[in-house]
């Protein structure tokens, strides 16, 4: 036990940590995310294929998870261009608003009734959002295309639960970054056309952390989020991964110096959208986690 909570809790921080490595690598959001998502296919498929962790699936099968992969692209396209347009700590806070998100939109997709409690922790997160809105809107567009990217994270789990009783996690995984990887590359030259860069490739340094993004918070986490799984409640892995903003935030004021940038109301946002996501956590102590790729 003691060892699956060092495991989830070190994942949990180096999940946090992709915000920081977002803003130290120079290249556009877009080209960030293709350049994560192809490192990532090429090491996991090398990886996988050594421990046999590879299984076939169907055409059909792999249409399905992998537009759910295009959909986490666009997450993650979301997610770094917020950082880009405003911080990290800016981003991560919309993000943390996806429990009153998955608290609308779920009953919608399993077409059961609304929680009126889950809808009363929402609005301490819509208040939260609204304060840090107020005072900081000089990063009013990154935070509108953070709350884009908590809208597609949400519905990646909610398409996510509808497929994790058919497929093993590595199978689900592997195939969602691969098919991910792909609708983002058909996408790239939309993408390109509107937000051009004068150079495709990474710099120097931009490699390092490239990598360290795919390989350690991506293909690393997942394995040792995995085995946490295996050995702890759900209570447990909720309450862990509300955790993930908090150690984001940190990092970017310990490292960018980010609380500077912000305003008091920032930090009265943050705490109610914290404590929100706090009740969530103990009111589904009972549902099962879904391995889904992180930021």
């Amino acid at each position: 036990m003691k060892s699956a909570l060092i495991k989830l809790h070190l994942a949990v921080f180096m999940w946090g940590f992709t915000g920081v490595l977002g803003r130290a690598i120079s290249l556009n959001a877009g080209l960030l995310v293709w350049w994560r998502m192809f490192i990532t296919v090429v090491c996991m498929w090398l990886l996988f294929v050594v421990l046999k962790k590879t299984e076939k699936i169907s055409f059909k099968n792999f249409l399905i998870i992998g537009g759910i992969g295009t959909i986490l692209a666009c997450h993650w396209l979301c997610f770094y261009g917020s950082i880009k347009y405003s911080n990290v700590s800016v981003a991560l806070t919309c993000l943390s608003a996806s429990g009153f998100v998955s608290a609308v939109l779920e009953p919608l997709f399993f077409r059961r009734r609304i929680n009126p409690r889950e809808l009363l922790f929402g609005l301490f997160t819509v208040v939260g959002i609204f304060l840090v809105y107020k005072g900081n809107v000089h990063f009013s567009v990154g935070i509108y295309i953070g709350i884009a990217a908590t809208f597609l994270t949400v519905i990646v789990s909610i398409l996510n639960k509808k497929l994790v009783d058919n497929f093993k996690p590595e199978t689900l995984t592997i195939y969602q970054i691969t098919g991910g990887f792909i609708g983002l590359s058909i996408l790239m030259p939309f993408y390109n056309h509107f937000f051009p860069e004068k150079s495709y490739l990474p710099v120097h340094s931009d490699w390092v952390w490239l990598i360290i993004l795919a390989i350690v918070c991506t293909i690393f986490t997942f394995i040792l989020y995995t085995q946490a799984l295996k050995h702890l409640s759900a209570f447990t892995m909720n309450l862990t991964l509300t955790l993930e903003p908090v150690y984001g935030i940190i990092l970017a004021f310990l490292i960018y110096k980010e609380n500077k940038d912000l305003s008091s109301s920032f930090y009265i946002g943050f705490v109610l959208i914290i404590a929100a996501v706090l009740f969530q956590t103990r009111s589904i102590t009972k549902q099962p986690r879904i391995i889904v790729p992180r930021e």
